[in-house]
């Protein structure tokens, strides 16, 4: 059996384990939470460094994306340089394959759901496949980069705009910053500010898609009929959309054991069927995976 751990600063009440099999390999996957403490999870990663077979980074990504430009989060290089024998993955690698996918599935089985809504993609940057999905989809999108990484009501709603003008100016500054300035680690991730400023943009979507914890920072208690299209869930998140009103959840990841892992655990996973040094690894060899294992959106009618 092989073990993937993901070491995430995000809340530990949020921690899971299940084992699963894919593709004729057992797998034990965890999650395990430090609660915002960087430290903790660096010790945690030195302690299982060369005794699993893969770590997702958790609450973290290593870098954002602005079109071809590539910026990386200077305490995310700290963690991901803590594993010296075992590969660790952030979940990029899937946020351009599979995420990317999902979209295509959804506007092949269910177009309906997609073409021509108002979609609020709350990080593009962060999630950069399934907004280049989005738009191939013919999907008006409002990126929410500025509004939900610095709380600046900016909506901006072309790409190109964000990929070429924005995103040269503002991501070099903006992973500099320690990483809680412009995301929910810790205990911030049970909070939620339902009656905030930003209210108004979720009011004007149709589909609200990307992170599922920017998603519920700034939540309202009533989302009536909205498609939410996101990961990493619990079953608690869905009661929580569930009593927001929510008419459906889409998870790019396909529900183990009770919740959606994050992009982090399922590249990971991926990492350790493909067992190749992490600089061989191509975006062909994960869609190869993709469609070997045919792993499907989660779709739950919730109201």
């Amino acid at each position: 059996m092989k073990h993937v751990v993901s070491v995430s600063i995000g809340s530990s009440k949020r921690d899971h384990r299940a084992e699963v099999t894919f593709l004729g390999q057992e797998f034990l996957l965890e999650r395990r939470g430090t609660d915002g403490d960087m430290d903790k999870a660096i010790a945690l990663i030195r302690e299982l460094d060369g005794k699993v077979a893969a770590f997702g980074m958790g609450g973290i990504d290593l870098c954002i994306w602005g079109g071809k430009r590539r910026y990386v989060f200077r305490e995310a290089k700290k963690i991901a340089a803590a594993a010296q024998k075992t590969p660790m993955v952030d979940g990029s690698g899937l946020k351009n394959t599979l995420e990317r996918r999902v979209i295509y599935q959804l506007m092949e089985k269910q177009p309906q759901l997609l073409r021509g809504k108002n979609v609020l993609m709350v990080s593009a940057m962060d999630r950069f496949g399934m907004a280049e999905a989005l738009l191939e989809a013919g999907c008006r999108t409002l990126y929410g980069d500025i509004i939900f990484a610095l709380g600046l009501p900016i909506p901006i709603y072309n790409l190109n705009t964000l990929h070429n003008i924005i995103a040269p100016v503002v991501a070099p500054l903006v992973v500099q910053l320690p990483f809680r300035y412009i995301y929910p680690i810790g205990e911030k991730q049970e909070k939620r500010y339902p009656d905030s400023k930003f209210a108004k943009y979720y009011q004007w979507a149709d589909v609200i898609a990307g992170d599922f914890h920017m998603i519920k920072k700034y939540l309202p208690n009533n989302l009536e009929g909205k498609v939410i299209i996101t990961n990493t869930v619990t079953s608690s998140d869905l009661e929580l959309l569930r009593e927001c009103q929510v008419k459906v959840l889409i998870t790019t990841t396909p529900e183990v054991k009770g919740r959606s892992f994050g992009t982090n655990v399922m590249e990971a996973m991926m990492v350790a069927l493909l067992e190749k040094p992490l600089d061989q690894i191509r975006p062909e060899d994960y869609t190869e995976l993709l469609e070997k294992m045919d792993f499907q959106p989660r779709v739950v009618q919730l109201n």
